[in-house]
């Protein structure tokens, strides 16, 4: 019971933000903690290019993140949904993913679209995804094998 209710007021603290502000500095320092091999950029240059983007903030510290790229017309895409290891497992994902389908629905966009490792499936069903056929290259390991450009 009593760890029920820590984790209840551990969301209740969690504020949301659309497109709100957030700084370099806060999102690679939530990237360094989550993604091991995050090296420092410039991440809000790529503004421009979301539908959306949502913040979790605790306070003044940013904890979770998400965005929302697309084709400028019907296609979304969620991409890097994030929350620091000490805030994870308490419904903050799944809040991220759920205030960004949104945000693209509103948007009008008429597709969302996520890549997702085998191991998140049981996480992105939970959001709504449903599993679909796709194809993808991986342009950074050389030529794909087929033959001339694109």
């Amino acid at each position: 019971m009593r760890a029920e209710r820590l984790m209840a007021n551990a969301r209740d603290r969690i504020r949301y933000r659309l497109n709100g502000a957030v700084s370099n500095a806060a999102l690679n320092e939530l990237y360094a903690a989550s993604w091991p091999s995050h090296q420092d950029q410039d991440l809000l240059t790529l503004l421009p290019h979301y539908v959306a983007y949502v913040c979790a903030f605790d306070g003044d510290r940013l904890v979770g993140w998400v965005y929302v790229a697309w084709d400028g017309w019907q296609h979304a895409f969620l991409l890097d949904p994030t929350v620091h290891p000490d805030y994870r497992l308490r419904g903050i994902g799944s809040e991220l993913v759920r205030r960004a389908t949104e945000a693209s629905r509103e948007a009008g966009c008429e597709w969302l679209h996520v890549d997702y490792a085998q191991h998140l499936a049981r996480f992105y069903e939970a959001c709504g995804f449903r599993p679909t056929s796709a194809g993808l290259i991986r342009l950074d390991e050389g030529s794909s094998g087929g033959a001339g450009g694109c």
